[in-house]
């Protein structure tokens, strides 16, 4: 999927024109190429969706908290502006699902063990943002910043923000476009990478195909 569960997206030969009907169907690779890939069934993606996200998204912010003094907390409880953390992170939580829904549904009954995989996810939040998985993962990660007080959980939050924004997405856009060619590179320039001017995406039987 274009954005790891852990923050959460992005997205020769002859070209084959999706139709109307087709607009909400992923675009995919070969099934011979499939074959060569390793695939992760659905049912043990559910199981590991759940348990990384506990880890990265809870377990770690709370082990960094424990690393400095927690600011507006008293005898061991978070004041009401900390509570006020709790707000980003459900919203957070429930963009990162979102988005796992729909890879879900894009997948087709398997994930591939890759970076990127064999489809192009352009519904949903992906209409606004190409990447809401890492964009929901940054707003549970400030959530927890606000719940702890922490200047700890602030440090990684800043850590890992900028080596998302800076070297991951990057890289995982070269990679989308060397797999999905013109089809992404049409999507790249009508969504913003984080948040900003949106072009509404039109006409995408034009742009999204499938190759053969």
């Amino acid at each position: 999927m274009s954005s790891n569960i852990f923050f959460s997206s992005t997205p020769h030969a002859p070209h084959r024109h999706l139709s109307g009907r087709d607009l909400s169907r992923p675009t995919t690779l070969p099934s011979i190429l499939a074959k060569k890939r390793s695939l992760l069934p659905h049912w043990m993606a559910l199981i590991l969706t759940p348990v990384v996200f506990l880890l990265g998204h809870v377990a770690v912010p709370q082990e960094l908290s424990l690393l400095s003094a927690r600011h507006g907390w008293a005898h061991g409880r978070p004041g009401g502006l900390n509570l006020l953390g709790l707000i980003l992170i459900g919203i957070g939580a429930a963009g990162l699902f979102w988005c796992a829904r729909l890879h879900f549904v894009a997948s087709r009954g398997s994930f591939e063990m890759e970076r990127t995989q064999n489809y192009l996810v352009v519904r949903g939040p992906y209409q606004f943002t190409r990447n809401p998985m890492y964009l929901s993962g940054m707003v549970i990660w400030l959530g927890w910043v606000i719940f702890y007080g922490s200047v700890a959980v602030l440090v990684g939050f800043v850590v890992i923000w900028g080596s998302v924004a800076l070297l991951v997405v990057p890289w995982e856009e070269r990679k989308l476009e060397a797999r999905f060619g013109e089809a992404y590179l049409r999507y790249k320039n009508s969504v913003p990478r984080w948040l900003g001017k949106w072009h509404p995406l039109r006409d995408h039987a034009s742009w999204l195909h499938t190759k053969k």
